[in-house]
């Protein structure tokens, strides 16, 4: 984990770390103001040579402590620069509701990540321009990864589309002519 990234933000983007802590694993993670983000992805891809987007996740707190849910959800950045050998962990923390700037436009690989945040958290990205369900079916209500969907809960059939068939040419079917 790269401490040296933490430390680079720090100094160039002192008032985009809002907190740095090591975790039960040993690894060094920062918190970044959700205004930041985008500032901070630029800072690391074009000065400190972190060019590559590995994923993104997100955590809803809603059973944790009363006094650590809020806010609700953690969205989670790993990226990394392969001349360097060294990853970083930001996170950034956004309560229901609250839209976290998109950087789509600065890590290409995060487009369909945030699509996914969106679609199982509901995590809204301001910016993208293209937040639609990608492994959920569009009519799906809510969000599946959430700690308030319902363990159990069961969702309605929805008619099969239409769907054209391919021409396959004359004696693919198996039918004489």
């Amino acid at each position: 984990m790269s401490t040296f990234a933490l430390d680079q933000i720090q100094q160039q983007l002192p008032d985009a770390l809002v907190e740095r802590y090591v975790d039960r694993a040993g690894d060094a993670w920062g918190v970044i103001k959700p205004e930041r983000i985008q500032d901070t992805a630029r800072l690391l891809k074009d000065k400190l040579g972190f060019r590559l987007f590995v994923s993104m996740d997100a955590v809803d707190r809603l059973h944790l402590p009363p006094e650590e849910q809020s806010p609700r959800f953690e969205v989670l950045y790993f990226i990394c620069s392969p001349e360097r050998s060294e990853h970083v962990r930001l996170k950034v923390r956004a309560d229901e509701g609250q839209e976290v700037p998109t950087i789509r436009f600065i890590y290409q690989g995060a487009n369909w990540a945030e699509r996914f945040v969106w679609d199982f958290y509901g995590v809204p990205f301001k910016g993208h321009g293209d937040l639609r369900r990608m492994l959920m079916y569009e009519e799906f209500v809510g969000h599946a990864l959430r700690k308030d969907y319902p363990l159990r809960g069961r969702q309605g059939l929805i008619a099969e589309r239409p769907i054209k068939d391919i021409f396959r040419g004359p004696g693919t079917n198996g039918v004489a002519e």
